[in-house]
């Protein structure tokens, strides 16, 4: 039985809910992926992806252990925030990857950090004491949204992506929270 989470946050010029994803939110969830895409600061594919290619990754989402919360502005899905298993070994079941993506439409209104705080008030719940984020090198805005919040670098893959021409180098930052 999913637990049942619907947190009204009043932020800004609009109130925030954080609720889970169901089957029905992934193409919105998809939509706000895709937007990133073109910028290559986000993520490393180079092509929009399709919902049907998303279905087992939105799959192994659990609410009890591996979230996904979309971030709802009224009944306007304004982003999402995931928690996936990292490396998915055994050992590693403290750990995740935090992932945020914000619809174009609510960036730079300081819902990253919203994100954040939000996420940390649940991660003793979900039984989980280390965050990890994986962030292009050039990506300045991430960057500055995590280190700000205490996390730091614990490995840098240089030129390990190559979009559009350009080698790009990855980070990944993290923070204990035990």
């Amino acid at each position: 039985m999913m637990k049942k989470i619907k947190l009204k946050v009043r932020f800004s010029n609009m109130d925030v809910t954080y609720e889970y994803a169901t089957r029905a939110d992934l193409p919105t969830i998809v939509a706000i992926y895709n937007q990133i895409i073109p910028s290559r600061l986000a993520t490393a594919d180079l092509d929009p992806v399709s919902v049907d290619s998303r279905q087992a990754w939105f799959d192994q989402f659990d609410p009890n252990s591996r979230p996904i919360w979309l971030m709802k502005d009224g009944d306007k899905i304004a982003g999402w925030v995931s928690l996936e298993s990292f490396y998915g070994r055994p050992a590693y079941h403290k750990t995740t990857e935090i992932s945020i993506y914000i619809d174009e439409n609510y960036r730079h209104q300081g819902l990253g950090q919203h994100a954040l705080n939000f996420v940390f008030s649940q991660l003793d719940g979900l039984g989980i004491d280390a965050l990890v984020a994986f962030i292009f090198h050039h990506n300045i805005p991430s960057q500055g949204l995590f280190k700000k919040n205490g996390f730091e670098e614990w490995g840098h893959l240089p030129d390990v992506a190559l979009m559009d021409g350009q080698h790009r180098s990855l980070d990944i930052l993290g923070r204990r929270f035990d």
